[in-house]
C-alpha cells in the first residue's frame, strides 16, 4: 500500500522532477520542429534586445576639394521585454494511490513514480498542455501578435518595434476568369515585400513559408495556374500525390505552402480562408527566451523550457499536486517581414 511519505523520496524533489520532465519524450509540434526560433536562456525575468536602425543612403556627388557630407550613425535603442509564466497543476488524492501496488509487482516508489509520470507526460498531461501553449505562442510570433489562452494580446511585435502591420494580400482565388499569372504575381509581391523588410535577416538560404487554412489551401492547389505548372513535367505525378493532399505541402512561386494542422478544437490554428507568411532560415528574426523558475533552487540560473514540482498537503496529507511551470517569451524581431493573405 502506498503512503503519502513516498513523495518525500529524492525522486520527487524539485530538481529531479524538472530533469525528468526535460527528458520525457513528447510529440514534436510543427512550428517547434522547424527550429525557427533561436533559443536564449536568461537568468532574469527580463530579456533585452538592442534595436539598431542601420542607415544606408545614396551619396551625392561633389567637386574635388569641396566639403564632404557626414555619414549618419546607427540609431541604437535598447528594449526590455518580460517573459510570461505558464503554469498548471493536477491534484492527486490519497485514495487514488491507496493500494496501488500488488504483491510481487514493482516497488511502491516505482508505481507512484509511474502515476506522477502519467500526470506530467501523458498524452493529455501537464507537459502536453505546455507544449500546446508554446505552439500557440510560436504561431502568434510568426504572425507578429502573441495571444493568451483567452485570446487577449500578450505581445504585439508590430507595436513593440513601431512598425505598421502590412496590409492583407487578396489572392482572389475564387475568380472564375483570373488573369494569366495572377497567382504568381501575388507570390512575387510576398517574396519582394519580405526581402525588403528583412533589414539584414535575408541570406541565400532564407525562404518563404505560407501556413494555409483549409479553404485557402484547397483553392490554391485546385487553381488552374498552379496545376498547369506541374502538368507535362516530371512533377506531374505530384498532382496525384502531395499537391492537394490534406495537411501536406508543396512549392510554388518560391513559397512553400503548408496546410497547417492546428488543434482539433480550432483553438490553435490558421483561419480557414487565410494564409500567414514568415521567413525560414532568417538569422535573428525569431527568438524564444526562457527565464528561471520563481523557486529558490533555480534563482539566477539559465532558464529551462519547463520546471516541475510536487506540492504536498502537509497539514492533512490528503493530496499531492504535481505542477509544471514555464517562463517563455516568443519574439519576432523583424515583424515587417510577416505578411498575410486571404483567399478572396
Amino acid at each position: 500500500m502506498a503512503h503519502m511519505d513516498v513523495f518525500r523520496q529524492r525522486a520527487f524533489g524539485m530538481v529531479e522532477l524538472s530533469a525528468a520532465v526535460q527528458r520525457a519524450p513528447y510529440k514534436p509540434n510543427f512550428l517547434g520542429s522547424l527550429n525557427l526560433f533561436a533559443t536564449k536562456r536568461v537568468r532574469t525575468a527580463t530579456v533585452s534586445v538592442e534595436d539598431k536602425g542601420g542607415v544606408l543612403s545614396l551619396i551625392q556627388t561633389s567637386e574635388r576639394g569641396a566639403p564632404i557630407s557626414e555619414g549618419e550613425r546607427e540609431k541604437r535603442n535598447m528594449r526590455d521585454f518580460r517573459t510570461t509564466r505558464i503554469a498548471r497543476g493536477h491534484t492527486l488524492y490519497a485514495h487514488e494511490i491507496d493500494g496501488i501496488r500488488a504483491f510481487g509487482t514493482d516497488s511502491e516508489l516505482q508505481m507512484v513514480q509511474n502515476e506522477v509520470a502519467e500526470i506530467m507526460n501523458g498524452d493529455t498531461g501537464l507537459r502536453a498542455a505546455v507544449d500546446l501553449t508554446h505552439e500557440n505562442m510560436r504561431l502568434g510570433a510568426i504572425q507578429g501578435m502573441v495571444v493568451d489562452a483567452d485570446g487577449s494580446t500578450l505581445w504585439n511585435w508590430f507595436d513593440a518595434f513601431n512598425i505598421a502591420q502590412p496590409a492583407e494580400i487578396d489572392f482572389d482565388l475564387d475568380n472564375a476568369a483570373p488573369a494569366s499569372g495572377a497567382v504568381r504575381a501575388k507570390c512575387n509581391q510576398v517574396v519582394r515585400g519580405m526581402q525588403r523588410a528583412a533589414q539584414g535577416a535575408w541570406n541565400p538560404q532564407t525562404s518563404v513559408v505560407g501556413l494555409c487554412g483549409d479553404a485557402f489551401y484547397d483553392q490554391l492547389t485546385g487553381h488552374a495556374e498552379v496545376r498547369s505548372t506541374y502538368l507535362n513535367q516530371q512533377e506531374a505525378a505530384d498532382l496525384r500525390g502531395a499537391v492537394g493532399r490534406v495537411f501536406s505541402s508543396f512549392t510554388y512561386g518560391d513559397i512553400t505552402w503548408i496546410n497547417y494542422r492546428g488543434s482539433d478544437d480550432g483553438a490553435v490554428g490558421v483561419g480557414t480562408d487565410k494564409v500567414k507568411f514568415f521567413p525560414v532560415n532568417a538569422p535573428g528574426a525569431f527568438v524564444q527566451a526562457f527565464s528561471p523558475a520563481e523557486f529558490l533552487p533555480f534563482v539566477n540560473t539559465p532558464g529551462q523550457d519547463v520546471y516541475a514540482i510536487v506540492v504536498e498537503d502537509r497539514e492533512r496529507q490528503a493530496w499531492v499536486r504535481p505542477e509544471i511551470y514555464s517562463y517563455p517569451l516568443f519574439m519576432c524581431t523583424r515583424p515587417g517581414m510577416l505578411l498575410r493573405g486571404k483567399r478572396t
